[in-house]
């Protein structure tokens, strides 16, 4: 048996060189994306930063914790409470003390420096808790000085001592004198830009104690921390008392390391789903197709007296020979792809910088048992058919293909197909907002493309004779014979066509559905903001100056609105956090028009919450116990419940039900008969003197709904990258395999008079056929997908059109086509070099 696998590969090295390279080549993508998905499981662990040299850290409990029958449970608070004075000044009493307070600060220069840089302040005594050093001047000593950060190598644009700089702070803008500089403290990516100032200026600008810094025995300390909670009121969440290790919690973004990871495992899980979806879907496509090619071969064992069993057997044997050694290999080109990949992900910034691979075997070992597996499962099929293969068929062999499949990938394809429909009617019935989210809108489209990919043999020949209607009818014969080769070999064909179906019904999918959704989310903003102007600021908080100014401003309408968040204990084991806006009801209702569908938005007060329809209590009246971003719990009655819509109508509140939040957005309207000239002149003009960047409101949705970009789009190509790679290695692996098949057909041609260049003109349209066939089919898998996603919309009352990502759809077809025609046109014009009578008197 082995003898005669090793005789077979060598004598149809061509078939099982493409099936090796396919499956090599899917493999080693599978193992790259697991190696890369594995080394974002874990975030290094990072010390202390900000506080790194404080003995004790005292500051708001940031944790909200709730016990529940299964456990407790914790949700991060938005809003952590301030330090008391009154905790301070006992603080005091127990030793040396620093108070830090933190706020937005925005640096412009007077030299050529561009439009600023974003950076915090905080008081100058406290920059010994990183440690901040001085490595030039001095510590500030008065209201004007400050003490800034040095640029990390000792050199570049960063103001030096004895410059003069623009800060802007929530206070409002002013001239500085640097006297000092300090080495940053972390050169790590996400740690802050400092900007001090002497304690009593720092008071003035943030008057909240953030936190308190104190040298004296932990023990004391919480038990100060323990007297002052017994005289509070409160029902939230109190003070946190920081030692050790607990101390990084107070860093600025202390889990970015795993948040990063989160994204990055996300992309890479679902680069890795899709990778394995089409490596799959191509390589079984590859086996079958050619084990398919061989049933003549097959016909005549089994007049040389082979049984059903044997030549199964012999088909299993080469797929598990090509399985392994190709398996091997695409491990061994994991290998080598996924610390290049790591690397430049991290370079694009799509990962953190230290993102490397680490020592995880276990995607080596997927990688290796999946393409071995696929190879079997491609063969599957075809041993069974080749087992059935009749002696006689070995003389009355034809090419011709019937187009007719099995039953099993008849029901195989319906099951499919009826699952993806079932599943996407089911979604529009119970939670049309569901089809809106991305796991959903990138995964759901695979089921339609499977089915169609299974439903190839019978779809590719009435697509066929339908694209090539006209071109048949034209003089000459390349349309006719076009047509009719592309039909009589429906395998070839629908094995061409498949990579191209699944490849163009990705990219239209995944880049039309995100078009979608966000020209939704653009247009649903456009309809709710109905204000004039939006203003907001780079450092998070408005600052209150503006708003002062803005309200005293003729004819303008402004409502000022805080980003917060409330949290419920859902069925009593699942605590979930949700995004609001605490505003005004009175001033909200003059700039904006959002989607009640019960209730009344103008009955909001202060012991009322508006609430959307994703939350299980939806009626109005309905009273509902909900923890503040600040961590106290009350119970808020329903007084309105909003539309889903995209997923951004969120929950509101009054400003009283979000201490602690600073406000970040502002909306101002221009009054009926005001004059709207002077309003806008006045509002970039108190903009520009607080710090605030003010922006029209068609300016405003433009900047925060924007196409999908950043590292989604970066992440959303990288997938359609590897899926168009996979698709030209099948597309030259299959049209290679098929030409070489068709040597004594493209002979016969010649000796009926065709000339060399009209047989490969011939080969060329074919394949471009082909390749518009397996276009059309994908489009039309993106079509109802797309479609899917319009309905949802329609249900959730967003009105906007489907955008149809015709730059993509262009780019796969148009490569998929040049490879197609170059690898359907060079090794049939290498074939052509030998006589025409030689080949067609050759034997397969």
């Amino acid at each position: 048996m082995l003898s005669l696998v090793l005789r077979g590969i060598r004598t149809r090295w061509v078939t099982f060189a493409g099936s090796f390279l396919a499956l090599a080549l899917g493999v080693g993508i599978v193992a790259t994306t697991g190696l890369a998905l594995a080394a974002t499981f874990d975030a290094p662990h990072r010390g202390p930063e900000r506080f790194a040299a404080a003995p004790v850290l005292v500051r708001g409990e940031d944790r909200l914790r709730v016990d529940t029958p299964i456990g407790a449970r914790t949700r991060p608070l938005t809003d952590p409470r301030p330090v008391p004075a009154e905790l301070a000044a006992e603080l005091a009493r127990l030793g040396r003390t620093e108070l830090d307070r933190t706020f937005p600060v925005t640096v412009g220069t007077a030299r050529p420096a561009g439009d600023g840089e974003q950076a915090v302040g905080h008081p100058w005594p406290v920059a010994a808790a990183a440690p901040y050093r001085l490595v030039s001047g001095r510590a500030p000593a008065a209201s004007g000085e400050v003490v800034v950060t040095a640029a990390a190598d000792g050199s570049g644009p960063a103001p030096g001592t004895g410059d003069r700089i623009t800060v802007t702070t929530p206070a409002g803008s002013g001239t500085r004198t640097v006297v000092g500089t300090v080495r940053p403290a972390h050169d790590r990516a996400g740690f802050e830009t400092a900007v001090f100032f002497t304690e009593a200026e720092a008071a003035r600008i943030s008057p909240d104690i953030d936190a308190v810094v104190v040298h004296a025995d932990q023990a004391a300390v919480r038990a100060a921390v323990r007297k002052e909670a017994g005289k509070g009121s409160g029902t939230g969440p109190g003070m946190a008392v920081l030692t050790g290790d607990e101390r990084r919690r107070a860093d600025p973004d202390p889990d970015r390391d795993a948040e990063a990871l989160v994204s990055v495992n996300a992309l890479l899980g679902t680069a890795a789903g899709i990778t394995a979806f089409v490596s799959v879907f191509v390589i079984a496509s590859t086996f079958s197709y050619g084990v398919a090619q061989r049933r003549r071969e097959f016909g005549l064992l089994r007049t040389a007296g082979a049984t059903p069993g044997q030549v199964r057997r012999l088909v299993y044997a080469e797929a598990v020979l090509v399985g392994v050694l190709a398996s091997a290999a695409g491990c061994r080109l994991g290998l080598s792809g996924a610390p290049r990949l790591a690397s430049w992900m991290a370079g694009e910034g799509m990962a953190p910088r230290w993102f490397a691979i680490g020592d995880q075997a276990w995607p080596l070992h997927t990688a290796f048992w999946t393409g071995l597996a696929v190879a079997l499962a491609g063969a599957v099929t075809a041993a069974h058919r080749a087992g059935r293969t009749g002696p006689v068929e070995a003389l009355r062999e034809s090419s011709v293909d019937s187009g007719s499949m099995p039953l099993s990938r008849i029901l195989l394809g319906t099951a499919v197909l009826l699952t993806g429909a079932v599943l996407v009617a089911v979604a529009l019935v119970q939670d049309p907002g569901g089809l809106l989210k991305r796991k959903t809108y990138i995964t759901q489209p695979m089921l339609l493309i499977v089915g169609f990919a299974l439903f190839a043999p019978v779809l590719v020949r009435p697509a066929i004779r339908l694209l090539t209607w006209l071109p048949a009818r034209l003089p000459g014969a390349t349309g006719l014979l076009t047509r009719e080769n592309a039909c009589a070999g429906l395998r070839r064909t629908a094995a061409v066509a498949a990579p191209v179906i699944v490849t163009v019904a990705l990219a239209a999918s995944l880049m039309g559905t995100t078009a979608t959704i966000d020209a939704a989310g653009a247009a649903e903003a456009r309809t709710q903001a109905t204000g004039d102007f939006v203003a907001t600021a780079d450092g998070g908080a408005v600052s209150a100056r503006f708003v002062e100014r803005a309200r005293r401003i003729p004819g303008a309408a402004v409502s000022a609105s805080r980003s917060t968040s409330v949290t419920v204990l859902e069925e009593g084991v699942a605590l979930v956090s949700s995004e609001a806006r605490a505003v005004d009801p009175a001033d909200a209702a003059s700039v904006s028009a959002l989607p009640v569908v019960a209730g009344r938005f103008a009955d909001l007060d202060d012991g009322g919450i508006v609430v959307n329809e994703e939350w299980l209590t939806t009626t109005v009246g309905e009273r509902v116990g909900v923890w503040l971003g600040d961590g106290r719990k009350v119970t808020l009655r329903v007084v309105a419940v909003l539309a889903t819509g995209t997923g951004g109508n969120g929950v509101y509140v009054t400003p009283r039900n979000a201490a602690g939040a600073g406000i970040d957005r502002v909306d101002v309207g221009v009054r009926a008969g005001a004059d709207r000239p002077a309003v806008a002149e006045q509002l970039y003009a108190d903009g520009r003197a607080t710090g605030t960047d003010v922006l029209t409101t068609a300016q405003w949705v433009k900047a925060t709904h924007p196409a999908t970009g950043g590292n989604t789009r970066t992440g959303l190509l990288m997938i359609l990258a590897i899926a168009l790679l996979y698709t030209g290695i099948a597309l030259a692996n299959t049209q290679v395999m098929a030409t070489a098949d068709r040597v004594r057909e493209l002979a016969v041609l010649r000796l009926a008079g065709a000339t060399k260049a009209q047989v490969l003109r011939l080969v060329g349209v074919e394949a471009l056929a082909v390749v518009a066939v397996g276009a059309v089919l994908g489009v039309l898998v993106a079509a109802l997908n797309l479609l899917g996603v319009r309905t949802a919309l329609g249900l959730l009352g967003v009105g906007s059109g489907v955008v149809v990502p015709w730059g993509a759809i262009g780019l796969v077809v148009g490569v998929s086509a040049a490879l197609a025609v170059v690898f359907a046109v060079l090794p049939a014009s290498l074939a052509l070099r030998t006589r025409p009578v030689e080949l067609a008197g050759t034997r397969e």
